[in-house]
This record gives C-alpha cells, structure tokens and sequence, in this order.
C-alpha cells in the first residue's frame, strides 16, 4: 500500500509520532473518529482475528480503517484507505450466530505506513495524530464560530437533546470539538472519511462549520414553512392543520392530491359486505379512523389492510353443500379406489347433515404411508359435498403466529394461515385440508401444535380468535381434514381431538386396478398420446409394481409411468415406430433400465439362524431379514444394524427367555458361558425400532444354538416376555401384506391380535396363512423345519403347564 501524505501540518509544528504495529480491522460503510465509542458486530474471520490479537495486547488497541468499498467481502490492502481510527478494545462479546460484537473507542488518528504480512490478519506500521497546536488565533477564531453554529442548531432543531449546548460549551480542544460535531452534521460516507484524513484542525473545523451552516438553513426553511402553515390555519382544529401542512409540505416539494379517494368506495363495499354485528362495529369504527387520518401515514396503511381483510374475509356466506348420497358415492368411487372406511365416514356425515341441520363437521385426520393419496382424497370429499376447498400445509411451522396471525403492533403483520385459507375458500363451511400435522414442530416463538388445538376442538372453535383480527371468528361449520404419515409425532391433546382413519398400504391387484383406471390414462395424456398410440400390458404393470417401485402407496408407481410415457412420446416423434406400441414385462428393461428392487423377497431355502421378520415405517410395511450366529466367546450378546433402544432390550429380554428354556430346547446349562451371540439386521439403511421383532429373534437363537433351520415360507411379528408370552403389536395389516409381497405364504401373528385380521384383504388371506400364536414354544413349533431335542409335544406340553387356556387357543389354531 503506497502512502500518500494528506493533509499535513503546515510548519512542522507538530511532532512526528513513533510508529506502532498494529492489527487492523476492515470497516464497511462506517468511519470511526477520535473520542467516539461505537459498537460493532464483525462476522469475517480476519476481522475476528483482528479483535482477538488487540485483546492480547497491553494497550488493547486496533487500527480501524474503512474500505474503499463496501460491497467488497474479502478486501485486499489496496481496498482500504490509508487514515483510520486507533481505538481501544474495551468490551468483546461472542454472540449465539457465530458473530462477534466489539465496542471500541476512537482514540487518534492513525496513517498506514506499510503493511505487514500476517495470514490470519491484516497488521500495519502505524503513525498516529501528535498532540494538537495550541494559541493559534485563526484556530481559536473557528471554535468559536462553530460553537455559536451550534447554538443557533440547537435553538432550531426540536430533536436536540437538552444538554447538548452544554457539552460542546464545555470542550476545549479544538480537535476534540470537531469530530465530535461529525455526529451532528449529516454527512456522507466520503465526506466523513476526509474529514478522518484531514490533519489539520483549522481545515477541519472549517468544514465542520460550513456543514453546520448547511444544516442551520435547512431548519429555517424549515421553520419558515411551518409559520405559513399556522398563518393559515387561523382557529381550525388540529386535525385540519395537520392537514393543511401536508398540503403544503407537498406544495414546496411539487406533489399534489389528498390521498382519499378511497375512502367512498371502501364505505359502499361496508355497506354492502355481509359481516357479522361485531365485524361490522369494528369496520365502521376502523373507517372513521382512517377518514381522519393523514393518508400518507404509516397507521393508515395498516388500518386500511385491516378493512381489506375484514371486508374480504366470508362472515355468513356459506356454499350450499350436497346431500345426495348416491352422487356424493360415485363422486369418491370415481376418483380414488378402495379406501372404503374413510368414505363410509363421509357418507355417514352427509346423512346426517340432511337429517339435523347446523351439525358440526367432524374431524378427521387420513393417517397411512406417502402416495396413498391422503391429500388428493381430501379434494375428492370437497368436490362429493360441494364445499370449496382449502389446503394448509403444515410441514416445518414451528412459529404459532403461522396459525394465530401476528398482532397489528408488527410491521408487516398479517392474519395467521387459518384466516387466510378462509378468505382463498370463499365461504364460511370450506374442507380446510391440515397437511401434514406430524411435521411441525417447536422453538421460542411457540407451538404451533398448541395453537391448533381451539382450532380443532369442536366446542371451542366456534370462537376462533385470531391475533391480526382481535375478534372471533366462527370455524365450527368448517370440515377439517388432517394427514400424517405417523401419529408417533403429533402431540397427545391434538390427537385426542382428531377421529383417525387409518389408510394402509395397497395391495399389489389394488396397484394394478389403481394404475388401469386411473394412473396409465392419467399420464398417457399428460405425454400428449391416446390410447391407439400406447398400450401398457397388466404385466408390465406388476413388473413396475414388484421391481420398480417399493413403496405402500402408488406415487412413485405413477411416476414410473410417466417415464414409459415419455419414452414412447419421443420414439413417436422421432417417427421410429409407426401404429401402436404395447409394453409389456419383457421390454421394461430396455425402457427403464435394470430393475431397482428385488421387492424384499424371501429366501428360496431354510436357513439356520435366519427369520423373515416384518417392521413397519412410514413407507408401510417390509419384509426385514434377522441373523442371528453363535461363535465361541464368553456369553455377550452382540446387536448389529443400526437398532433401538427398545429393539436392543427386545434383544436382551430374548436372550434371557432361551436361556430359561435351555432344558425344554436340549441346551447345555452352560451354553451362555462359552458362546457370543450376535444379532444382525442386514439391509437396513434407516435403521429399526420396536419390541415387534422379539419372537422373530428367539427363533433365529433357538435355529442358531440348535442348529435346525427355520421354515423360509414363513414370516413373524410379535413382542416377547420373559415368561414366552407373545404380546400384540401394531401395523399387523401392512406387515401381512409385505409378507404377501415378498412371496411368503404363513405369518405367526400374537393371539391378541385378532381383531386386526379383519382389515387384510380377502384375496391376500386365500394367499397367506395367518397363525395366532401367544407363547414362544407355539412359535418354533410352527417355525423351525423339524423340532428341536425333546419334540413338539414337549415344547407345547411346557406351553402348557405356564399358559393358562393356551390348549384351546392352540387347538383353533392347529386346525386352520
């Protein structure tokens, strides 16, 4: 960096200084002077180093120099100008975002006279301001014009503090005095570095002065127009003076117009929207405000998007909804397939609306895995009742003013998305789709899972108060539809106000059925091709279905679809195949490449120490391989596979069971003390969770320590006691189904379970062999390829004499 010489002292009558070394910090768009502390919040890494090395220094002291350019993220040496501030470091504070905040004191002027190299920040040679002349008399001359500059300011300017007079009055220094008058002026950011750069205090003060006069003019042109304003108000109430210097402040400036040509229009637009007694107590009152109002204010903004809303909001308009059950029937059979449980509730609920008027909505929350079309089927209840529909999502709100609106005191504020979903529906009985309520979550601005809870709750919604409105809003005719993917993270009271649906998986003949009627005509068409053009064959369909998508719902399917469809729009534009093209299982390869999938099927053999056990996750069910291998050790157990807390003590508890059973099984007492065991959960990438693989992992033990293989044909669910009892569990229905799909043909499920058979499709159930089992012996006589030592008999028999009733149960069972 070159050094120039500035604004030298004429005369050498002021000493050179010794020259320090000093780190620098880089300033955008701020100048710091001599005897001004300022805070700074710095966030470079230069800059910060910068800090931490003056912290280490005696003096505490750091150069503070402003770049040339603030735009200039990483500036270099000759980015920054040559005069800045030697301040004092006096307080540093690391903040939460990673920035630091430092506040520094100018202290002298300081020159760059080379800079020195460092990597981590800039440091310098520094020559800093000598102390300032005294008895020249142009100099004592200039202090005194500017301190009678200040207070013919201060006489003029309103906003001055009081004491301010006092303070200039008080200083002596003439340095001193004119950058502390910086602050007053107003002055631009080159402006202000000159005035840095300028050494000489006569010409300093000089130029302080004349922006005094600048600034003293200005306040009397000024004052001159408030006079001819209150000359010409004479005795009208304050309100229309404040109008009149409107008037006349735009007058000076060139402007024109009041502003309030609105006003007619917002009073006609009252006069005829249909609120409700207290909306409209609270418009009108709004509107009178506003026609008293300077309408070039900030408040009458706000005021007149308040009546926007207001006015613009439903209040008593309601869509006329459809009672007619059959029209409603076929509306929802022709857009979605099955899902028969969630439609049977809208039939119900439109039965009942036709019979007893003013009924509440119900509140339904569509829980089931992505793509089995939760939020299309909302739209479909929309149209099937003729109500308009509305959708809110819900995924990543963590501020409760997203439901509750922020209140008017905010710049920028606004009705929260429940208001608002209700002014895009038009009317006061809207379907309001919840998406995705188990994504939201909380910080420190609230829950906003807490605020849906008057939302939902059929007694209180019927007041709804919002804080943009501060008002109540009538929400008990709106029919609320939630979806999640699992109810594990939706909060226990928001639960409790919801009528859960379950949606599960689709079989694999629901996905062919869905993609004949609804997906392969749906995405020909989107490619621009008819039927005549493309014709996609059932098997091509359950090829996609088994070893192109894995997934509960059929999105991806439909998106594997538009790929073939795609494929075949281009080929015909391309003319490279003339008439129709039919694709089938065999040309799928060379359309979409390899299959992605082997669909979780099963192993063709029995193997020892492998169970086909099932889980459920937010994508359905699967079909989890289990390993289970004894090596010789000293008896720990060992689990593998990214598992859970819960599966881990699933593990333990399991291992204690065979331990107490070790006579029944034909086990060595010892067994324990000579071997480790580990259990492995291959090929699971997200790891799992839950006691529902414990009779799953007993019987992968019992083959491994045994040696007898376990049947492959067979899958199982069901948690473990110490005592053997198997104990229900959940998800039985998408389990069975993703056994079916992987080519299983029998699935031990617990006893207790029972009830949940009903919900799996009867042409699953001709396919699949459903056992209830409710002890562990019942589990690998129906699971190991041969008994172990002692027979079945013996296993059953111990079953037995520790399971009150099982004989019955095992009868029903032994006769399936």
């Amino acid at each position: 960096m070159s050094v120039g010489s500035g604004d030298g002292d004429p005369g050498g009558s002021r000493r050179e200084a010794p020259e320090k070394r000093l780190p620098v910090l880089p300033l955008r768009d701020v100048v710091v002077f001599p005897g001004t502390p300022v805070p700074l919040v710095i966030g470079r890494s230069r800059s910060v180093a910068a800090v931490d090395a003056a912290e280490k220094l005696a003096e505490r002291e750091i150069l503070l120099v402003t770049q040339r350019r603030g735009d200039v993220a990483h500036p270099n040496p000759e980015d920054l100008h040559e005069v800045g501030t030697v301040a004092h470091v006096a307080q540093v504070v690391r903040l939460p975002d990673g920035n630091t905040k430092v506040l520094v004191e100018g202290l002298r002027r300081g020159r760059i006279l080379r800079v020195l190299p460092h990597p981590d920040y800039f440091r310098a040679a520094v020559r800093e301001e000598g102390p300032t002349p005294r008895g020249d008399a142009d100099v004592d001359a200039l202090v005194r014009s500017v301190k009678g500059a200040v207070e013919r300011y201060v006489k003029l300017d309103r906003t001055a503090p009081p004491d301010m007079l006092m303070g200039v009055n008080a200083i002596d220094d003439p340095a001193r005095l004119a950058d502390l008058l910086v602050g007053v002026v107003k002055l631009t950011l080159e402006e202000r570095q000159t005035l840095l750069e300028t050494f000489d205090v006569k010409a300093r003060l000089e130029r302080v002065y004349k922006a005094l006069t600048n600034e003293i003019e200005y306040l009397q042109v000024e004052r001159k127009l408030r006079t001819r304003v209150r000359r010409d108000k004479a005795d009208t109430e304050r309100e229309a003076w404040l109008d009149e210097q409107v008037k006349a402040i735009q007058k000076e400036v060139g402007g024109g117009g009041d502003g309030r040509d609105d006003l007619d229009e917002l009073a006609r637009q009252l006069a005829e929207a249909q609120l409700t007694d207290e909306a409209r107590v609270r418009a009108e009152r709004e509107l009178r405000r506003l026609s008293q109002m300077n309408p070039m204010s900030a408040e009458a903004t706000v005021v007149r998007n308040y009546l926007d809303w207001l006015l613009a909001l439903p209040w008593t308009v309601a869509a006329p909804v459809h009672t007619d059950l059959r029209a409603a029937a076929d509306t929802l059979d022709a857009a979605h397939y099955g899902l028969d449980d969630v439609k049977e509730r809208i039939l119900e609920y439109l039965a009942v609306s036709s019979l007893a008027e003013g009924n509440q909505g119900p509140i339904l929350c569509l829980v089931g895995p992505p793509g089995v079309g939760k939020t299309s089927f909302a739209r479909s209840i929309a149209e099937a009742t003729g109500r308009p529909f509305a959708r809110i999502a819900l995924g990543g709100v963590r501020d409760e003013a997203e439901v509750r609106g922020h209140r008017r005191t905010y710049i920028g504020a606004l009705p929260g998305r429940i208001v608002q979903a209700m002014k895009r529906a038009g009317a006061i009985n809207p379907v309001l789709l919840l998406d995705e309520v188990d994504k939201m979550s909380s910080d420190i601005r609230g829950d906003p899972a807490s605020a849906l809870l008057e939302v939902l709750d059929p007694e209180q919604n019927g007041a709804f108060n919002d804080h943009y409105l501060d008002m109540d809003y009538d929400l008990s005719q709106v029919m609320f539809l939630c979806t999640a993917n699992s109810l594990r993270d939706v909060p226990l009271p928001l639960l409790d106000r919801l009528e859960i649906v379950q949606l599960s998986g689709y079989t694999e003949l629901e996905k062919l059925a869905i993609a004949e009627r609804y997906l392969v005509p749906k995405q020909r068409g989107l490619a621009g091709l008819s039927a005549a053009q493309v014709e996609i064959d059932p098997s091509a369909v359950r090829e996609l279905v088994q070893r192109y998508t894995r997934e509960s719902g059929v999105r991806n399917l439909e998106r594997e679809i538009g790929r073939i469809c795609r494929k075949v729009a281009r080929k015909v534009v391309d003319a490279d195949v003339t008439g129709s093209v039919r694709v089938d299982a065999e040309g799928l390869e060379t359309l979409l490449g390899p299959p992605p999938h082997d669909f979780g099927r099963r192993e063709e053999v029995d193997q020892v120490g492998h169970v086909n056990g099932l889980s459920v996750s937010t994508t359905g069910g699967e079909l989890l391989a289990i390993e289970v291998a004894a090596v010789p050790g000293s008896g720990k157990l060992i689990t593998t596979g990214r598992l859970g807390e819960v599966l881990k003590e699933s593990a333990t508890a399991v291992f204690t069971y065979v331990r107490s059973r070790a006579a029944a099984l034909g086990l060595e007492a010892d067994f324990h003390d000579t071997q480790d065991f580990h259990i492995h959960y291959p090929g699971i990438p997200s790891g799992v969770e839950g006691p529902s693989a414990g009779i799953a992992m007993a019987t992968a033990l019992v083959s491994s320590l045994t040696g007898i293989p376990v049947r492959a044909d067979t899958a199982m669910t069901g948690e473990i006691t110490l005592r053997g009892r198997v104990l229900p569990v959940g998800g039985i229905k998408e389990k069975v189904l993703a056994a079916h799909r992987g080519g299983i043909t029998r699935v031990l499920v617990p006893e207790r379970n029972r009830k949940d058979l009903r919900d799996i499709p009867a042409s699953v159930l001709d396919d699949v062999e459903v056992l209830l089992v409710d002890h562990m012996d019942r589990v690998l006589a129906e699971a190991l390829a041969q008994p172990p030592l002692g027979g079945v008999a013996d296993l059953v028999g111990a079953t037995e004499a520790t399971t009150d009733g099982a004989d019955d149960v095992l009868g029903r069972d032994a006769g399936r």
